[in-house]
């Protein structure tokens, strides 16, 4: 609701005020009963159609046409009081607002002079001008009075009109802007949950299917190894699930929950070794700087992408972790020397992207290297 409308209830009250002083003025008025009775009569009416047409013109001010019908009925039933009773000019104050409030601004003008005209010439027709030599001096004030107070009325309700067009455009605005982030919200959450599930639960499972492979094979000929790799399966199926769960939770991983970022990523190195028979090393260049929770999570993420990719396209022998400090930043170092590919040709894979991706958002960068049948090396450096 805009400001015209909380304080239209003032008006109101004037055009009561306004109606009950004309009538009373005219009842007390010195003249003819019959003259009298048709001025109430007329300044009734006046009332009357402001009540039955006039208020909703007035709230509906901009979206109807000129209302011309009910200007004019409003107008003769003026000019009649008015030339009938000298007192029913006080309706003035009721009609001149009036006027601007339903009437474009100079409609309205031209209209409320012609009203306040009304008083002198109905004088000058009964032949009392000459009576009263202050009434045309008084006139012109009245005109230009009105004029002005009409013209400003007609501005305050155009810009509070204008103020909760405004208001009501700002309100859609933030709800647009609401529902796009809900959208935006909904969209990083969905790529979180991707980047999640393919940093950790589709190499879990990926880990599991190798290893069931081999005890297929080993089930009747290795009975020990077959028995170590369903070990290794079943521990992999318990950390998918505990990842599962962090993920749900949005917690941080089941790794780092239960020790450092150097133990899980020896953990991880530990289990390609385990798992392939590939010569997996891990070490660590002096002491590392207390890392956010955020940057942890980015460097076990790119480790653990780096050794599944090794895991399923280098064919390698051997594969060396590092982490180490280097011109305050952290270095993560994963060397293997497999097959190696084209890094110019696109791979159509989502690990390296991802990697990219999470790297960004923690002020981050990964680089590539790698020849077709000389190995690769990823690099993912994090602000220390």
């Amino acid at each position: 609701m805009n400001a015209w409308e909380r304080f239209y209830w003032l008006w109101e009250v004037l055009f009561g005020i306004s109606y009950v002083a004309t009538t009373a003025l005219v009842v007390l008025e010195e003249g003819e009963p019959t003259g009298k009775t048709v001025a109430v009569a007329c300044l009734t009416g006046i009332g009357v159609a402001y009540l039955v047409r006039g208020r909703r013109l007035i709230k509906a001010r901009g979206d109807f046409e000129t209302p011309w019908v009910f200007i004019t009925i409003m107008m003769t039933l003026l000019t009649v009081a008015v030339f009938t009773a000298g007192n029913s000019s006080f309706i003035l104050f009721m009609v001149c607002p009036l006027l601007y409030m339903t009437m474009p601004t100079k409609a309205a003008s031209i209209l409320t002079t012609a009203a306040v005209l009304l008083s002198p010439v109905s004088l000058l027709v009964r032949g009392g001008l000459g009576e009263q030599p202050v009434l045309l001096p008084m006139t012109a004030i009245l005109i230009i009075f009105s004029l002005l107070a009409g013209r400003f009325t007609s501005q305050i309700i155009e810009e509070s009109k204008a103020r909760a067009e405004l208001i009501k455009q700002l309100e859609a605005s933030q709800a647009e802007v609401s529902r796009l982030s809900r959208e935006a919200g909904t969209a990083a959450e969905r790529e979180r949950m991707a980047r999640e599930i393919h940093d950790t639960l589709a190499q879990g499972f990926t880990s599991i299917v190798t290893l069931t492979q081999a005890i297929e094979s080993e089930w009747d000929t290795d009975p020990k190894a077959a028995r170590r790799h369903l070990e290794l399966a079943a521990t992999t199926a318990r950390e998918n699930l505990a990842e599962a769960r962090a993920i749900v939770a949005a917690q941080k991983p089941s790794a780092l929950a239960s020790g450092s970022l150097e133990e899980a990523l020896r953990r991880q190195a530990e289990r390609l070794r385990e798992e392939t028979g590939i010569a997996t090393t891990f070490e660590v260049d002096g002491p590392l700087p207390a890392l956010p929770m955020a940057t942890e999570v980015v460097l076990l993420r790119g480790a653990q992408e780096a050794l599944s990719n090794i895991r399923k396209h280098s064919h390698a022998t051997e594969v060396s972790l590092r982490l180490s400090v280097v011109d305050g930043r952290v270095r993560l170092s994963v060397t293997d020397d497999g097959t190696g590919f084209d890094p110019a040709e696109p791979t159509g894979g989502f690990g390296l992207a991802g990697m990219r991706t999470r790297a960004a958002q923690v002020g981050g960068i990964v680089t590539l290297e790698s020849v077709p049948d000389a190995g690769t090396t990823v690099e993912l450096e994090v602000p220390a």
